[in-house]
């Protein structure tokens, strides 16, 4: 009998954790290879793509490639909150800052006094410090902001560093409030834009939901000129198959599960080639063969129907939660769209609505509708005003929601 502790799952399909075999992404880490040669900045880096596609993964093992290469690399996650205002964000990018600042010694003082018991005391550029340059410094936010920068830089050049890089990840909350005379992103763009023009060697590195992007060009239109676009999308399938073998082959322990031909082309069908829902029907196959190799059992394939059931559960369901009734409608009729899993239009929305419903669509409700739905995280507008589904393989789990018992796309 197998020892339940003998073997652990190697799959992780958690949000952001670091998947045992990063495939298929040895493109996006060239192109962000060649930004760290810049001798000049030119352009910044936003990653995008939808949620499941490993863009905080491939943001995490772009760092030590900086690291390697003389950069010095600061950032976080960004919350609604961080970027509300601009005085959270400048807090934001002071607090940052201070992680690779806080061992620079700025000044020495030596108290009054004589012989060798009067030991120097230092002071570092750590947060007090940043935040009182910061609060000193005459002028508009923007202004102490570039004057922060700078210093911070010209005390940090001395040790050797190529440049220093702001990179952060759920970028896509950055946004200006003009109702609230809050500016933050623009802030952002303004500053960076304005430090790089003077060849400093700051370089920013923005990772977000593909609506990141078109909000950056609505801030400030040089935006479309500042950053480099390093798009995810989903595995080819030479590159699923290694994502799906390679944790096996790699365990410390010889794995007792192996995962026959056909259930390799089952879990590279269903999972759609997206990074998340890989390691998650790897990981719910993996522990049902196991369970089964304990029992003495033969495998019997990978249990799909209850995976999706759980996948549905755990992953799809909650966003779907913050849908209305009349709003779910509207996406079953998209998801009956032949370009659901890509790209769709007003127009094709309305018309396949009033084929499908007794009461269809109008195209002044689907656009108040869709911007609701942008604003839920569910669909997302690219810049040539088409829509697409924000979650890969939504509209799969929408058509499920179809069936009897669970939604009935009739009514209101």
């Amino acid at each position: 009998m197998f020892s339940p502790t003998e073997f652990r799952n190697p799959y992780r399909p958690g949000a952001g954790h670091m998947p045992p075999h990063l495939a298929g992404r040895e493109s996006q880490r060239h192109e962000f290879e060649r930004l760290l040669d810049q001798d000049v900045i030119l352009e910044n880096a936003v990653i995008t793509g939808l949620r499941g596609v490993g863009k905080t993964v491939l943001l995490e093992t772009l760092k030590p490639t900086a690291v390697s290469k003389g950069w010095l690399w600061v950032g976080t996650d960004l919350s609604e909150s961080a970027s509300a205002t601009e005085d959270n964000l400048a807090i934001r990018l002071l607090a940052d800052l201070s992680v690779v600042t806080s061992q620079v010694v700025v000044r020495q003082r030596i108290p009054p006094g004589f012989g060798e018991s009067s030991s120097p005391r230092t002071q570092a550029l750590d947060y007090q410090t940043l935040t009182a340059i910061y609060v000193g410094t005459p002028g508009l936010l923007e202004d102490r902001l570039k004057v922060l920068l700078e210093q911070a830089w010209q005390r940090l050049q001395p040790q050797g560093h190529r440049g220093l890089i702001f990179a952060y990840d759920e970028a896509q909350h950055l946004s200006d409030n003009a109702a609230r005379d809050q500016f933050a992103l623009s802030v952002l763009l303004d500053v960076f834009q304005s430090l790089q023009r003077r060849n400093l060697p700051l370089m920013l590195v923005l990772s977000g939901l593909p609506t990141l992007f078109p909000k950056l060009v609505q801030a400030r239109t040089f935006a479309e000129r500042m950053f480099h676009i390093i798009t995810l999308g989903k595995l080819g399938q030479a590159d699923v198959h290694k994502a799906i073998d390679k944790p096996l082959n790699d365990a410390d322990h010889p794995s007792p599960v192996r995962f026959t031909n056909n259930a390799v082309d089952v879990i590279a069908k269903e999972s759609g080639g997206y990074p998340y829902f890989i390691q998650f029907i790897c990981r719910e196959a993996f522990d049902a063969h196991l369970q089964q190799l304990k029992t003495g059992a033969t495998p019997a394939g990978v249990p799909m129907e209850a995976i999706t059931h759980k996948l549905d559960t755990d992953f799809f369901a909650g966003r779907w939660s913050r849908a209305s009734d009349r709003q779910r409608q509207l996406l079953w009729v998209i998801s009956q769209l032949p370009t659901s899993d890509s790209e769709f239009t007003v127009q094709e929305i309305v018309q396949r609505s009033a084929e499908l419903l007794p009461r269809p669509f109008g195209g002044s409700n689907v656009n108040q509708m869709l911007a609701v739905l942008c604003d839920h995280d569910l669909i997302y507008k690219n810049r040539h005003g088409r829509y697409s589904f924000a979650i890969p393989l939504l509209d799969q789990f929408v058509r499920r929601q179809s069936q009897p018992g669970t939604f009935a796309p009739e009514t209101s």
